[in-house]
């Protein structure tokens, strides 16, 4: 049977790659890749050369099945996103729960997430949290938000670069003003900024500055 390490890499700064993801790296017969072109940047920066194979969103069943199939054959295999930790918002699950399922030995190589490095800056409470990834666009949206006002517990979601206007603009509607939101925007990375305040407030700093990149929304408890 084959082994699956589900291997975190660095959200921005490449620095911030483990010594034991670089082991491992070193140590696998391939390298499972949300895009290879970009993981290929970061082997070259550590000096690895591995055969690199493509899993995505997109890749379905049968890019489940090729890598399967791959561990089938008795193979050590890295899966990577292009940041972060697979798994989390991303079709990485759909790959563990099958590799499991099939006797294959699964292994965690912990690292950088966003939203955790996100809420270890907050300054908000995380002995208690929900996480809910992207909001939805549409259907169920209002729903969402209006769960993010009543919820008694620390909020944690990502929001694009093109729709974080319109959530603050939601949130402030929705939110009093002692309600404490943080916004972290290109964590770890050459323009990473903090927004701390009020919804309002914090809707105020993003229409005075830049809202191009990666963004996490941390919203108090009520």
């Amino acid at each position: 049977m084959g082994t699956l390490y589900i291997m975190a890499t660095p959200i921005g700064n490449l620095s911030d790659i483990t010594l034991r993801a670089l082991e491992t790296l070193k140590s696998v017969d391939l390298v499972a890749c949300e895009d290879t072109r970009h993981s290929k940047i970061l082997l070259d920066r550590c000096r690895i050369e591995k055969p690199l194979i493509s899993y995505h969103q997109h890749s379905g069943p049968v890019g489940v099945e090729k890598i399967l199939a791959e561990l089938g054959a008795g193979k050590a295999i890295a899966l990577v996103t292009d940041a972060g930790t697979p798994g989390i918002n991303d079709p990485g699950g759909v790959l563990v729960a099958a590799a499991v399922e099939a006797g294959h030995t699964v292994i965690p190589i912990p690292g950088a997430t966003a939203f955790a490095a996100a809420l270890s800056v907050s300054g908000l409470p995380a002995d208690r949290f929900t996480f809910l990834g992207f909001l939805p666009h549409k259907k169920g949206r209002q729903t969402l938000l209006q769960y993010i006002a009543d919820t008694e517990s620390t909020v944690v979601f990502y929001e694009s670069t093109h729709r974080i206007i319109k959530t603050m603009q939601q949130l402030a509607t929705l939110l009093p003003p002692e309600r404490p939101v943080v916004v972290c925007r290109e964590l770890t990375k050459a323009f990473e900024t903090i927004y701390r305040g009020s919804a309002t407030e914090v809707l105020q700093q993003l229409q005075a500055g830049v809202t191009k990149g990666e963004f996490v929304v941390i919203v108090g408890p009520k």
